[in-house]
């Protein structure tokens, strides 16, 4: 019995983990349109990971090669431009930071990224990407308006440029009030505002791909499987019909 409630225990704390890490902000999201068809936005992407993400956050369950193949990047191409620490072709996408390092500088160890945008979703990594902000009270002198006090550095500023919420003033209830209108930036980072828009959607699409590598071929074999049963069922009918055909 003590087993049995352990382990209920344990199951229940487990839903509620995953019920907190999917629990959605406080805010709209921007829908996602990403396109694991689209070669050149997921290349895109997994430089933008490669370049910006990989010195925090893993890929522990993605290998390069696997990558380097689903995403058509030659193989030598790929070594050269997105491997940076000597890893083989073959390993895992890891970083050299360790748990302790990531919770001394972070307060705690940066996440693995694999499996993230199955957990998150993509429209909330999509608007995620977009939604830092300056602020001066917080260590690294930036927060996200979809994961308040966030605790990593806006790693893509150079990119953006420097974001601020921006207010304007509207007649509300016969008052004038500063109503909250989104983030802008300031025009200092070396993309436009869409081309960091399409940047964070290539990111974003990425992530969806390595959350599930064989979607497309899922989708693609599950057409096989419904013409399969179609076709079975129309000779199953056929049977049946021979079978019974004598029968009043």
């Amino acid at each position: 019995m003590k087993t049995l409630f352990r382990t209920c225990i344990l199951a229940a704390a487990s839903l509620w983990s995953v019920a907190v890490l999917a629990a959605g902000p406080n805010i709209p999201l921007d829908e996602a349109k990403v396109d694991l068809h689209d070669k050149a936005s997921l290349q895109r992407g997994a430089q933008l990971f490669m370049n910006y993400c990989l010195g925090c956050h893993q890929m522990q369950y993605q290998r390069y090669n696997r990558t380097f193949n689903d995403l058509e990047i030659p193989l030598e191409l790929g070594v050269e431009n997105l491997q940076f620490t000597g890893e083989k072709v073959g390993d895992r996408i890891t970083n050299n930071m360790s748990a302790d390092m990531a919770g001394n500088w972070f307060g705690t160890a940066a996440p693995d990224l694999t499996l993230v945008s199955r957990v998150r979703g993509a429209d909330w990594l999509y608007t995620y990407f977009r939604a830092f902000y300056a602020d001066d009270s917080r260590p690294f002198g930036v927060n996200n308006a979809v994961f308040p006090n966030v605790g990593m550095p806006h790693v893509l500023q150079e990119l953006q440029g420097v974001p601020r919420k921006t207010y304007e003033s509207r007649m509300i209830d016969g008052e004038m009030q500063d109503v909250y209108v989104g983030i802008k930036t300031d025009g200092s980072g070396t993309m436009s505002p869409d081309e960091y828009d399409q940047a964070m959607l290539d990111l974003t699409n990425f992530l969806v791909y390595t959350g599930e590598p064989m979607l497309l071929q899922q989708r693609r074999l599950g057409w096989y499987v419904f013409g399969f049963l179609f076709v079975f069922t129309v000779f199953a009918w056929l049977l049946k019909r021979e079978f019974f055909r004598d029968i009043k």
